[in-house]
């Protein structure tokens, strides 16, 4: 019967060391398929050395219990039965297999014969194991795939705050850029005036200095000449200069959408404004070209387009860009 019952647990594609391992420990096709079942995910390594290990003594497990059955003195026993739940086990492997799986302990030996199952009964529970591994199998490919669904969105979830986090640590970088930029400006500001004014101061002195010899050299002992001597005013330009614009009203063109028109103050920086659209229109803004010649156009991911103010591009007090 084990080589047969072996045969067609080799048939259903049971790995062969599996197929000797659940005969060994059950002793039948039955419980051989229930422990096979049962152990489908653990390693075979590990089933060989668990099967090593010191199984339940025949004294342990027939000590308690009824003996109804228990066979006349000197007969040879023929079968064993559970007195926990009454099943009549045909070996002592399928009695070890039984108490290991349902942890009953009271057993009889018995003289009654457990018929073998017939080919028919055979093959009815080989296409019920069958179908009962196939269901198995398919729920645990389902779980996988539901698994891999969710580890790919976590994935992408995890991927999508990353490069949020690398676009606003870019925009704080040029930010922090612009305002050091303008830091910059406001210094060499600063430096020009002191310059400017310490111009004026020597100049003041010479003319002093000059007014002073002259009234020496004219013979006037009084005067005083500790009072600056105010320089004319600069003649005023017919020319048209540039206006001290503080606005600048900007029309922008975006392509499949109606245009927009905006103010903003005319020291607005242009990575400031393109910042405001995006926020706005929900885009990604690359560039600012003018429409009117001389065209041009304003990197917004370089430095130095992005960090010009309005007034310094020229676009006040109005100007129309397409947006790229």
């Amino acid at each position: 019967m084990g080589q047969t019952d072996r045969n067609l647990l080799l048939e259903m594609g049971f790995d062969p060391r599996r197929v000797d391992l659940a005969l060994k420990q059950t002793g039948g096709l039955q419980d051989a398929l229930t422990w096979l079942g049962s152990h489908e995910s653990t390693e075979i390594e590990e089933l060989e050395k668990l099967a090593g290990s010191v199984a339940p003594s025949k004294e342990a497990l027939t000590q308690a219990g009824p003996r109804e059955s228990t066979p006349e003195p000197g007969a040879e026993p023929q079968s064993y039965k559970c007195n926990d739940c009454g099943k009549m086990l045909r070996s002592w492997e399928a009695v070890q297999f039984h108490a290991e799986k349902t942890e009953h302990q009271n057993f009889d030996e018995s003289t009654e014969v457990v018929k073998p199952l017939t080919e028919e009964e055979k093959k009815a529970k080989l296409e019920e194991i069958k179908q009962k591994l196939a269901e198995k199998r398919r729920m645990q490919a389902a779980e996988n795939a539901l698994d891999a669904k969710k580890n790919e969105a976590i994935r992408r979830k995890r991927d999508q705050d990353s490069e949020k986090m690398k676009e606003e640590l870019r925009k704080k970088e040029q930010l922090r850029d612009i305002e050091r930029r303008k830091q910059e400006k406001l210094d060499d500001a600063k430096a020009r005036a002191k310059v400017k004014a310490d111009i004026a101061a020597t100049q003041q002195a010479r003319r002093e200095a000059a007014a002073k010899a002259k009234a020496e050299r004219e013979g006037q002992t009084t005067g005083d000449f500790s009072k600056p001597v105010m320089a004319p005013p600069p003649p005023t330009s017919s020319s048209k200069g540039t206006a001290n614009h503080t606005e600048a009203r900007l029309r922008f063109q975006i392509s499949g959408l109606p245009p927009v028109t905006r103010t903003f103050p005319a020291e607005t920086s242009l990575f400031e404004v393109a910042s405001s659209l995006a926020e706005e229109t929900g885009l990604t803004i690359r560039t600012f070209t003018t429409t009117f010649p001389p065209r041009k156009t304003y990197k917004l991911d370089e430095a130095l387009d992005s960090g010009l103010t309005l007034k310094e591009a020229n676009l006040t007090p109005s100007a129309s860009l397409l947006v790229g």
